[in-house]
């Protein structure tokens, strides 16, 4: 009872920045609606209309928290063409059964919901993603800029309206004549320029007001003013104005399931789920990094509300109802707080369309173009290129076959042509075909909890696209609190995507007070600096060098290096035969070791490891951390290790474990063992045993020169290297003013 109270209490006193971020964002939102239903060639109201149906039913029901929905950028192609096909060339039939597409589209979202498959959104790789993003932003661009110069009746495919262009604007400039034109050409490049030029501007005040909202503003204010202070005539022609009824309670049009039957139709109904499907998930993930709270998203929820509030919309007349990224990060930028904001916008939206029908009917159609315009520009940006070619340029030909394809074709096929490329090139990369099929149905992850609630999540064979989702199962059932360990070491290949989504994962932790590391990617191969690129280990290469792009844990090594002023090598080194003088590796093969720290005063090393145990089908190759410090001494050979079930085994077989009576504590926590008693005995002084009764527990061993240290059978974190380091440097300075020392002459 008191919990709800306190809740209703932050709910209310959240109310009035949800109600202004809501405001806010239907200024943005108003004239983005009636431009995407335009460049859809549907009715302009169709936009508004799933804004305000998506703000409300999703506000009510969804899973979100600060997500704006309504109708979405990359629908506009696929609706474009839906309109186009299903109509046969008469747009309002083709409109109206468009419609019915929608309603199914809605109830195929719902099913995802129920079904629990949100995780579709894994399986498409990020950088064919990314083309078909920049698909939809070119195709958007080559129709809407013939609308922004004020010639909305050219018509062709998206390459043929790229190739018009020129003449699009040679038109323009012979037509001195055509006043209307002209005019309509000079309102939608100065919306243009307003476009870019906004985010420039620093005044708070003008901020305020969102840059389509200026423009829809200064559109309608030119209007009155040649209706009542000029004595020329409004110079833009009444078809080049949006129509908007009087009536809106009479405008709503009904879906026509006439051809609910054919096979066009339904290729329609998945294309139109597809997209907007992908583009809701991927919002809300972007969104949800945004949240200033961090709260996750219930994935599958959040499809449920979208598909009844697209059902909803469709019924009269509406557009599908997606999660949109952009009103969403104004939504966020303002303040929100929960899905009240995106009733709010919902509410105002209608309040515009009831009380202010007559003056939007004023607004001409290249002032909405440019908004589209900016808008294809923002998504087919040559510095996502920049960006993509720095990750790698098996990146830059998924991005490009994924666009081109799309281009060409449609967004299936050409999303589709984008994960079979990624796949092949992945294949290609590795120089095998089976790692993928052979591993595909394998459990790849397994994970536990270490002392102090700490998790451990190892992933083997391959980790790409394909797979990831089962990586994201586990890693969504831990506390963000929580420090986590994430080992690729026995991991042949890890893919772009999953470096991009691990990286999310790694923020949301940080913000929550908790630790997300990754290791064991530091003997991997890569071709790019770039921390997202590919890492794969081929195996005919046995020593790379693999210092030449260091991963993130690699330059967290070496700044721990310069922190205490040891030196740092990244590189495979086989000058391993000090290590074979230790018992633990008398059964056990060294590769090799890197990623070296060096105190040379000290004459103490940290490394990394990679060995081998066992033969034939049960070799199994290992990664582990180890501390080497040479004691430029004489003392004792021993093993330390912590009291266990093996340990007591080993007393069984008669390795004896050495108790000390003063010490019941240290005989009960640690398995001593060595030959000669007697030596160790008196190496083992109070001091020494109470430093290792006081510290972590360690495997320890003495050769009798040296001392080889080791934790668990894995690679360390960086924060476990530190540790390491201080245990190793309090270790040494401990060792030299041991009394039983004896320098060798």
């Amino acid at each position: 009872m008191i919990k709800s109270k306190s809740a209703f209490k932050t709910f209310t006193s959240s109310l009035p920045k949800n109600i202004f971020s809501g405001f806010v964002v239907s200024l943005i939102a108003l004239p983005l609606g009636l431009g995407l239903a335009l460049a859809s060639e549907a009715p302009p109201i169709a936009g508004v209309i799933s804004a305000v149906i998506g703000g409300t039913v999703v506000a009510i029901l969804g899973g979100s928290h600060v997500t704006i929905t309504g109708p979405g950028n990359g629908l506009v192609v696929i609706l474009l063409s839906a309109i186009t096909l299903l109509g046969g060339g008469n747009l309002y039939e083709g409109y109206i059964i468009t419609l019915a597409a929608i309603v199914f589209s809605g109830a195929l979202m719902m099913l995802l919901g129920f079904l629990r498959l949100g995780i579709l959104s894994d399986f498409f790789p990020a950088s064919a993603i990314q083309g078909m993003l920049a698909a939809i932003g070119i195709s958007i661009f080559a129709k809407q800029f013939h609308v922004m110069l004020g010639q909305p009746e050219t018509t062709g495919s998206v390459v043929q309206l790229l190739l018009k262009i020129p003449s699009a604007v040679s038109v323009l400039l012979s037509s001195q004549g055509n006043t209307s034109l002209l005019a309509a050409a000079l309102v939608g490049v100065i919306s243009l320029v307003i476009m870019f030029g906004y985010p420039k501007i620093r005044n708070q005040l003008f901020q305020l007001v969102p840059a389509p909202m200026w423009i829809v503003i200064l559109v309608i204010g030119m209007s009155y003013y040649y209706e009542f202070f000029s004595s020329q005539p409004y110079p833009i022609s009444e078809h080049l104005l949006i129509n908007i009824p009087s009536n809106i309670s009479k405008s709503f049009a009904f879906p026509d399931f006439s051809k609910v039957l054919s096979l066009q139709f339904w290729g329609v109904v998945f294309g139109i789920t597809l997209i907007a499907s992908i583009e809701s998930l991927l919002s809300i993930k972007a969104v949800d990094k945004l949240d200033a709270q961090k709260r996750r998203t219930n994935v599958n929820k959040d499809l449920k509300a979208l598909g009844l509030a697209t059902i909803i919309s469709g019924f009269v007349g509406g557009l599908n109802v997606v999660t949109v990224i952009a009103r969403s990060s104004v939504n966020v930028n303002n303040s929100a707080s929960n899905r009240s904001s995106n009733f709010f916008h919902a509410a105002f939206l209608l309040l515009f369309i009831l009380l202010f029908s007559e003056q939007l009917k004023r607004i001409p159609l290249p002032a909405l173009a440019a908004i589209l315009v900016y808008t294809g520009l923002r998504l087919a940006t040559p510095d996502s290129i920049r960006k993509i070619s720095k990750i790698g340029n098996e990146q830059l030909l998924i991005f490009f076959i994924t666009l081109l394809f799309t281009l060409v074709t449609n967004l299936i096929t050409g999303i589709s042509i984008g994960v079979l490329t990624t796949l092949i090139t992945h294949m290609v990369i590795n120089r095998s075909f089976t790692l993928f099929f052979q591993n595909f149905r394998k459990p790849n992850v397994l994970m536990f909890t270490e002392e102090k609630g700490n998790y451990y999540v190892s992933v083997k064979n391959f980790c790409s696209f394909l797979n990831f989702h089962r990586l994201k199962h586990n890693l969504d059932a831990i506390p963000e609190s929580a420090d986590v360990i994430l080992d690729f070491t026995m991991c042949d290949f890890v893919d772009h995507t999953v470096l991009d989504n691990l990286n999310n994962y790694q923020q949301s932790f940080l913000r929550r007070g908790g630790h997300f590391e990754i290791i064991g990617l530091d003997s991997h191969d890569t071709d790019s600096v770039h921390p997202f690129a590919i890492r794969k280990i081929i195996p005919s290469k046995t020593i790379t060098r693999i210092e030449k792009y260091l991963t993130k844990r690699q330059g967290l090594i070496k700044s721990i290096a310069q922190d205490f002023s040891w030196s740092y090598e990244a590189a495979k080194q086989n000058d391993v035969l000090f290590l074979y003088q230790f018992l633990f590796f008398e059964t056990r093969k060294i590769n090799h070791l890197y990623n070296e720290l060096k105190n040379e005063q000290q004459d103490c090393r940290v490394f990394d490891i990679e060995y081998s145990e066992g033969a034939f089908i049960a070799k199994e190759v290992l990664h582990s951390t180890f501390l080497f410090i040479n004691i430029n001494a004489v003392i004792p050979a021993f093993t330390l290790d912590r009291e266990g079930l093996l340990e007591k085994v080993y007393q069984w077989a008669g390795f004896d474990d050495i108790d000390f009576q003063d010490h019941p504590d240290f005989s009960n926590r640690f398995y001593l063992y060595g030959e000669n008693e007697e030596a160790i005995r008196a190496f083992f002084t109070d001091e020494l045993i109470l430093f290792f009764e006081s510290n972590p527990y360690y495997h320890i061993e003495s050769n009798g020169t040296a001392l080889l240290i080791k934790g668990k059978e894995r690679l360390f974190g960086i924060q476990e290297i530190k540790k390491l380091i201080d245990f190793g440097n309090r270790f040494a300075q401990l060792l030299k003013k041991h009394p039983f020392l004896l320098k060798i002459k």
